[in-house]
């Protein structure tokens, strides 16, 4: 059984920076590309970051020069460098595991796990 577990998340002021991890076991990591997502309140779950099973990465524009995703496949580990936080990043973020489709659409494969919750003040 596949399982996704995101940590890492917690709160931060405006401006500062937090490291997510997600935790992927009973699956080949390495040969599926990884998703970062979360999800605000009111609002539907949106793809921030992916990165290939080589390694190349793509971004959301909101969070482009600030967010930088990398993957240690010998760890089935993949993470989320969140720098230069704001406010309206606050939300859960979860990870998944799929196939990419076009820009920045990744087809997910497994369950979601619990997410992390990232609050940024003011």
């Amino acid at each position: 059984q596949v399982q996704l577990v995101e940590s890492g998340g917690g709160l931060v002021q405006t401006g500062g920076s937090l490291r997510l991890s997600c935790a992927a076991s009973g699956v080949i990591f390495s040969a599926f590309a990884m998703g970062w997502y979360r999800q605000a309140p009111g609002k539907q779950r949106e793809l921030v970051a992916t990165i290939t099973s080589g390694g190349i990465t793509n971004y959301v524009d909101s969070v482009k020069g600030r967010f930088t995703v990398s993957r240690d496949n010998a760890k089935n580990t993949v993470y989320l460098q969140m720098n230069s936080l704001k406010p309206e990043d606050t939300a859960v973020y979860y990870c998944n595991a799929g196939h990419l489709s076009g820009n920045m659409v990744l087809v997910t494969l497994f369950n979601w796990g619990q997410g992390t919750q990232v609050t940024v003040s003011l």
